[in-house]
């Protein structure tokens, strides 16, 4: 297991494999104000890639590339924060996606305890630290323990999508899933253009 860390964007050459899972840290939770720093990935091989965001960041070439390919089925937990922090900040719009918060939502209704550690723990026996998730992501320089933080959030993604794809075809939901991660994209977008609270599938 290991961590590699770059500046604004992945290296040439660097392929992850048809499944990444994503994830980023910003310097607060307001996606108009506060600016991405950090964004985790891994291709479920136990190692980590994280690129950070510097201000003085232009463009992510390679990064968006992967982003954007259709061939590769970017992995989040809680997708919908993550697809609008990257939108804003690198202007693609990221697809196919999976999201392990929505998939637990619809196969874990007998509890409404969906958070990543929880998960982890009832699922995979995993306990992973969120001692740093409140620390200065914005930061020059960052931590061996932030970093080891931030690649706690992907390395066991791959093992959960399994986990609920067993449950979601158990449940007979692998369909409604699908379309609710299909929408997902779109559903970041409504965010950022000023439809965070509001139903619109409302009356």
């Amino acid at each position: 297991m290991a961590n590699h860390l770059y500046r604004n964007d992945l290296p040439d050459g660097l392929d992850l494999g048809p499944i990444v899972a994503i994830d980023c840290e910003t310097m607060g939770l307001n996606p108009h104000r506060d600016r991405l720093c950090l964004i985790q990935m891994s291709g479920g091989d136990g190692d980590c890639h994280l690129v950070q965001i510097h201000p003085d960041h232009v463009a992510s070439p390679n990064l968006c590339a992967m982003l954007e390919n259709p061939d590769v089925l970017k992995l989040f937990h809680f997708g919908r924060f993550d697809i609008a922090a990257l939108y804003k900040t690198l202007g693609v719009l990221t697809a196919p996606v999976y999201c392990t918060k929505i998939a637990s939502k619809l196969v874990r209704t007998f509890t409404d305890r969906h958070g990543l550690k929880t998960l982890l723990q009832d699922m995979l026996g995993v306990d992973i630290s969120k001692h740093q998730q409140q620390s200065d992501w914005g930061a020059e320089t960052l931590t061996d323990a932030q970093l080891d933080y931030a690649a706690s959030d992907v390395l066991y993604l791959h093992q959960l999508k399994a986990a609920f794809d067993a449950l979601l075809a158990r449940e007979e939901r692998k369909e409604l899933a699908q379309s609710c991660f299909d929408f997902l994209p779109t559903r970041a977008k409504l965010d950022l253009a000023g439809w965070p609270e509001t139903d619109i599938f409302a009356h």
